[in-house]
């Protein structure tokens, strides 16, 4: 697969929190991730790392802008003008700008580049004698020619058999017992398994603090995820609007990738009030290091079909951070832990995921009926 950007690389590798980038998978390369053929438009990307040389810095700029200086010849390759792409316009007080919006269609779809990439990540392959992660730039002339540079090449660690198994989401979950449900995105391996411990960040509370409390929540959790546990090593999900990992605390929770290295699964959800929807990763921004770490991802978009989210199924437990993190007490209320591995009454919880089918459930298992009798 390859991340694309226009512009400098820096916007693909530095995972600019801001926009997004092109996936493309070399074996179609036409086929895109979103979940419906009109959210393209959402996701695409809106800014442009370039050279300022008179002010001698690298700055981002909006696309629109930075095109009216390409060759309107080779603009065709990366962007649908405004005639193609509904919906784009060109941004008010920006005279000449370019009307339309960065697709990637005709490069990846009418060019050589697919499959001249498809060779050099082959060659490197067998090269190295595994799969390798690279960077690479690519320069278009005018007579239509291009050229490739290999910026880096790593080799990519990868567990042999990791993600080999289907697993197949159990049937009839009674809706008061289902957490959450996706039907993708999902990266990752299959997995079936009890979650020890469960930590929520409640999207209505945290769209209401400031920035200094969205990064205390940020350390608290990385002090949760490194607690020890009398039991060996706990199995932890993280659940969270927005994106984990963002360094930009509007657009999730800013955590560092070590704060969160000792998680299972990672689920963002598309919600934090009625006011503001954030915009969910896609998987991309932990892409390598969900892979080597063996962690799984997961989206959840409430409404959407396919994809429920019950937040009363965690808040009706007992919040444990005041008892595991008593000086991050204050940050209850938008911060719940459960740990599902103690002995309680409310049942366990089960997480299972088959990545290929790219369906997730996370479900209640063990709760008593209503009427019998509470275990001890």
């Amino acid at each position: 697969m390859l991340r694309l950007v226009f512009g400098l690389g820096t916007r693909a590798v530095d995972r600019a929190d801001d926009d997004y980038t092109r996936l493309v998978a070399l074996n179609a390369p036409l086929k895109r991730p979103e979940g419906r053929s009109d959210e393209w438009r959402q996701f695409a990307q809106r800014r442009v790392d370039v050279l300022d040389l008179q002010a001698n810095r690298l700055v981002s700029r909006d696309f629109t802008t930075v095109a009216r200086s390409f060759p309107a010849d080779r603009l065709d390759l990366f962007a649908l003008r405004n005639d193609d792409a509904p919906g784009s316009a060109t941004p008010a007080g920006q005279a000449g700008s370019f009307a339309g919006m960065l697709s990637f269609e005709r490069l990846l779809g009418e060019t050589e580049i697919v499959p001249k990439m498809r060779e050099l990540c082959h060659r490197l392959q067998h090269a190295y004698g595994c799969p390798v992660d690279i960077e690479f730039t690519a320069n278009f002339a005018p007579d239509g020619r291009f050229r490739i540079n290999l910026v880096q090449c790593r080799p990519f660690q990868v567990k042999i058999g990791s993600g080999a198994t289907r697993v197949t989401p159990p049937e009839n979950i009674a809706p008061e017992d289902l957490l959450l449900q996706s039907r993708g995105p999902i990266v990752g391996h299959g997995l079936a398994t009890a979650i020890d411990r469960l930590i929520y960040v409640v999207p209505a509370v945290y769209s209401r603090l400031g920035m200094s409390q969205r990064y205390s929540v940020a350390r608290t959790i990385g002090r949760l995820t490194h607690l020890d546990s009398p039991k060996g090593r706990r199995t932890i999900m993280l659940v969270g609007p927005g994106r984990w990992g963002t360094s930009m605390p509007s657009l999730g929770v800013p955590v560092s990738f070590a704060e969160i290295n000792t998680v299972a699964v990672i689920c963002e959800l598309a919600l934090m009030h009625a006011g503001l929807i954030p915009d969910v990763s896609l998987g991309t921004h932990f892409f390598n290091d969900l892979v080597e770490m063996d962690m799984l991802y997961l989206a959840v978009t409430p409404g959407r079909d396919g994809h429920r989210f019950n937040e009363d199924l965690i808040l009706r437990r007992p919040n444990a951070l005041p008892k595991l993190v008593p000086s991050a007490a204050g940050l209850a209320e938008g911060l719940w832990v459960v740990d599902y591995d103690t002995p309680d009454d409310g049942g366990s919880l089960q997480v299972n995921v088959d990545s290929m089918g790219q369906r997730a459930v996370c479900y209640r298992e063990g709760a008593p009926q209503p009427g019998s009798p509470a275990s001890p």
